[in-house]
């Protein structure tokens, strides 16, 4: 009999995991790293996550918890329909200098799994950061629109300098 009941419970317990939702059965997310870059310290910063319900049932958001008391969450909270989109943000605080990467915990109705997402950048103190900025601005861009570079001198970690040319008119 003892063996009839361990069975049993064997049974029931198996089902039970097969039966258990899979959070990537039903979301895919465009990004699951939102790499912020560059911030100065003192000016918050967002990361937008855009995720899209690939199950064949409404999904809904249950809850974002970000993981520390610097980044603060939202999250759409209507039901996102099959094949439709949602959009989970995440706002770090860039109070402490230095690099960081703040993750983010999202669960579903109906999952039992849970989602971490997370943002990362680096935090410089303000008269760091303007002079890292003035440094990259010096860099030529060229933006498929203007097909033209400022004309500036660019530096590598070779010991060349490159300098750049404005392309003839035609």
């Amino acid at each position: 009999m003892k063996q009839i009941f361990s069975a049993f419970v064997a049974l029931v317990f198996a089902n039970i995991v097969l039966a258990q939702t899979k959070v990537a059965d039903n979301v895919k997310f465009a990004s699951e790293v939102v790499d912020l870059g560059n911030v100065k310290q003192g000016n918050p910063v967002t990361g937008s996550f855009t995720l899209t319900n690939i199950g064949k049932e409404a999904l809904i958001i249950e809850s974002v918890t970000p993981g520390c008391g610097c980044t603060k969450s939202d999250y759409t909270k209507e039901p996102i329909m099959p094949g439709k989109t949602g959009t989970i943000t995440a706002t770090y605080n860039a109070a402490v200098a230095g690099n960081f990467s703040k993750i983010v915990y999202i669960k579903f109705k109906g999952i039992d799994e849970q989602k971490n997402v997370s943002i990362t950048g680096k935090v410089w103190a303000a008269a760091q950061y303007d002079s890292v900025m003035k440094a990259h601005s010096s860099i030529p861009v060229i933006t498929p629109e203007s097909k033209t570079t400022t004309g500036k001198v660019a530096s590598s970690k070779t010991k060349k300098t490159t300098k750049t040319k404005t392309p003839a008119k035609s």
